[in-house]
C-alpha cells in the first residue's frame, strides 16, 4: 500500500485535535455563536446526482490529473449536477498533501463555467485541523463550489460538533457534512442549527433509508440529504426525499436522467432507467472498466489500493478480451440510445 505523507502526523494530530475540540465545543452556546459570512446560494443546487471522482495514477504511480479532469469534463458533459473528490473510493487517505492539491486545482480549472457543481474534500489523516482548513481555503481560492469533509477518527459528539464548526468558519463556502459510524440523527440537526453554511449531509450512518423522514423534520425540510453506499436503493431514496445520490462516475450520466425522470413526474420511465444500471452492474468488472471503456481513463491508468476497499475504480483492471468486449457490447448495443456523455 502506498503510504501518504500526512500519516506521520496521524496519532499526534488526532490527541490534539479531540483534546482542543472537546474544549472548544463544550464552550458553545447558541447565543454565543460568531457566523462568519455566508455567500448568496449558487445556482447551482444541491439536488441530483453527485458521483464520487475517482484517482487515476500512471504506472509509474503519478497522480494521472488530465484523466482526473475527464471525470469532470464527463460529467458537465452528461449534466449531471455535481462531482466530489477526494472522499473514501477516491484514496483520499493514500495521496500527499500536494497530490490533494494539484488534483483540486486540475478538477476546478477543467469544471469552471460548467453546470456541474464541484465539492472539494477537506478531511486529513489524523484530523490534523489545520490541515483540513489549508484544504478548505485552497478549494475555496481556487473556484470550488462547495466542500464536503467526512468526521473526526474519533472523539465524541462535542468533538465531532466542533470540528466541523471549524472547518464551516474557514471559509464562506457551503459545506457537506458525511456521517459516519454512530452519528445521531439528533447530531446533524445540531449542526445544522449552529453551523450556518451547512447546507447538506451526505448521511451514511445506521440506517439512512430510516433516517431521513426524520433528518428532515428535525431540520425543517431545508438540509439537503445525500445517499452514498453505492446508490443501490435509489427508488427508495427518491421516493423518501434524498435529495442528492452518490454514486460511481462510469455512469452517473444513466443516474441523473433516472433522477430526473423521477422528479419530472415518469416514475416509470425512471424506473425503466434504473433497472438498465442496475443490468449493467450486473456484468462482470463492468464497474472498475466502464471509466476505460467510455474513454475517461486510459488502458494503462492503475489505482492505489484503498484502506479497507482494495483497488480503486477504473485503474489495475484485470479482464480478459471477451471480458471487456461484453461491456463495450453491452454501452454500445444497450444503453448508447440513453448515455448523455
Amino acid at each position: 500500500m502506498v503510504r501518504s505523507n500526512e500519516s506521520a502526523k496521524q496519532h499526534s494530530g488526532r490527541r490534539e485535535f479531540l483534546k482542543s475540540a472537546g474544549v472548544f465545543a463544550a464552550g458553545i452556546t447558541l447565543s454565543g455563536i460568531i457566523e462568519p459570512d455566508v455567500k448568496a446560494s449558487s445556482p447551482k443546487s444541491f439536488r441530483g446526482v453527485f458521483p464520487i471522482g475517482s484517482t487515476p495514477f500512471t504506472p509509474d504511480n503519478k497522480l494521472d490529473l488530465d484523466c482526473l479532469a475527464s471525470e469532470v469534463k464527463f460529467c458537465n458533459r452528461g449534466r449531471v449536477a455535481g462531482f466530489a473528490w477526494p472522499q473514501v473510493v477516491s484514496g483520499w487517505s493514500t495521496m500527499s498533501e500536494k497530490e490533494r492539491m494539484d488534483g483540486a486545482e486540475a478538477i476546478l480549472a477543467a469544471g469552471k463555467g460548467g453546470s456541474t457543481m464541484l465539492v472539494i474534500g477537506v478531511q486529513s489523516v489524523g484530523t490534523d485541523v489545520p490541515t483540513s482548513i489549508r484544504y478548505a481555503q485552497h478549494a475555496a481560492k481556487n473556484g470550488a463550489d462547495a466542500i464536503v469533509s467526512l468526521p473526526p477518527d474519533k472523539g465524541d459528539d462535542q468533538a465531532i460538533l466542533g470540528y466541523y464548526r471549524t472547518i464551516g468558519a474557514a471559509t464562506e463556502l457551503p459545506l457537506i457534512v458525511q456521517s459516519q459510524g454512530d452519528m445521531s440523527v439528533d447530531l446533524i440537526a445540531e449542526m445544522f442549527r449552529q453551523i450556518p453554511n451547512m447546507k447538506a449531509v451526505k448521511d451514511e450512518a445506521g440506517d439512512p433509508l430510516a433516517r431521513v423522514p426524520q433528518i428532515l423534520e428535525k431540520t425543517g425540510n431545508k438540509l439537503a440529504v445525500f445517499s452514498g453506499r453505492g446508490v443501490r436503493t435509489m427508488l427508495d431514496e427518491m421516493r423518501l426525499g434524498f435529495s442528492g445520490h452518490c454514486p460511481f462516475v462510469g455512469v452517473s450520466d444513466l443516474y441523473q436522467s433516472t433522477f430526473d425522470l423521477w422528479h419530472s413526474g415518469k416514475r416509470k420511465e425512471a424506473f425503466d432507467m434504473f433497472g438498465r444500471i442496475q443490468a449493467f452492474d450486473s456484468i462482470l468488472g463492468s464497474n472498475r472498466y466502464v471509466l476505460v471503456a467510455r474513454g475517461i481513463f486510459k488502458d494503462t491508468t492503475i489505482s492505489r489500493p484503498i484502506p479497507g476497499l482494495g483497488p480503486g475504480p477504473g485503474g489495475n483492471v484485470v479482464l480478459d478480451d471477451a471480458e471487456k468486449h461484453f461491456i463495450h457490447e453491452a454501452l454500445d448495443d444497450y444503453l448508447k440510445p440513453y448515455l448523455r456523455a
